[in-house]
């Protein structure tokens, strides 16, 4: 089953009330709650009380989106228990986490290796407590590209540990092929997706468009997902996030779009 849902991140500017009603009102079904504003780590009542209002307006938590980084935020004072318990006082079923501070050709193998091993030391805390963890699939870390992300993957080695996907948007990655072709590799570890449309036409400055601009692309992943369901039976959520602007009437605009081509789909709700 494919679900649209929303990254509170792309509402940061909101309380969270505000940005449940959004995503409510613009007919999406579950949140992605972020650890930088709406639910930081360590504030259990809050984490509660958010999942709490979550579900009351009919919504699923999807996912707690912490900023743990792997072999370093233990060390900058964000242990990764308190963010596990965050997620479990969200009642959140997977916890968002990122793979190191770096790119593959900047870490070194001992860098690595401590990703690596702090992978497998949160994968199985939240084991122990029925949460998977999932990385972010981003530049500027161990996932940055599909060779580095199903090393990281095989080297942890654990049941555990999933990854997330988003398209690469810049350099010479950028394209529909390629993306398509990661999403592929990545489908046996994938938790959910985040979903944009942004381009890089010139090296640095990334425009974001409304996800309508992204028709052909899109439907082109979407269909990927729908003939490779999840084994698993879980979910798979597809997450808007930083629509353009960072406005409420381009949510609702872009959750129109999303919901209409899980329809076509036929794995998605009908609209």
């Amino acid at each position: 089953m494919l679900r649209p849902g929303l990254c509170s991140v792309t509402l940061r500017k909101h309380s969270a009330p505000e940005v449940i009603r959004l995503a409510a009102q613009a007919g999406l079904s579950g949140i992605e709650w972020g650890g930088d504003v709406h639910v930081p780590p360590g504030d259990l009542a809050n984490a509660r009380n958010v999942g709490a209002q979550t579900r009351d307006a009919g919504l699923a938590v999807i996912s707690y989106g912490s900023y743990y980084r792997l072999a370093h935020s233990e060390a900058e004072g964000m242990a990764f228990a308190a963010v596990l318990e965050t997620a479990l006082a969200l009642e959140a079923p997977v916890v968002r986490t990122w793979a190191g501070t770096k790119s593959p050709e900047k870490a070194s193998p001992a860098e690595k290796a401590a990703v690596v091993a702090d992978a497998v030391r949160i994968a199985s805390l939240a084991h122990s407590a029925g949460v998977r963890v999932a990385l972010e699939f981003h530049a500027n870390t161990l996932t940055e590209t599909l060779d580095s992300a199903q090393g990281l993957l095989r080297a942890a080695n654990h049941a555990n540990l999933y990854t997330l996907w988003q398209p690469i948007y810049w350099g010479d990655g950028a394209t529909v092929a390629a993306n398509e072709a990661i999403l592929r590799a990545l489908l046996p570890r994938m938790a959910h997706l985040h979903v944009f449309t942004w381009e890089q036409k010139t090296p640095g400055v990334t425009e974001r468009f409304p996800l309508a601009h992204g028709e052909t692309a899109w439907r082109q992943y979407l269909s990927l997902l729908t003939a490779n369901p999840a084994e698993d039976a879980h979910t798979r959520w597809l997450c808007l996030e930083f629509v353009a602007g960072d406005s409420p009437d381009n949510l609702s605009a872009d959750a129109a779009t999303l919901k209409h081509w899980l329809s076509d789909t036929g794995a998605g709700p009908k609209v």
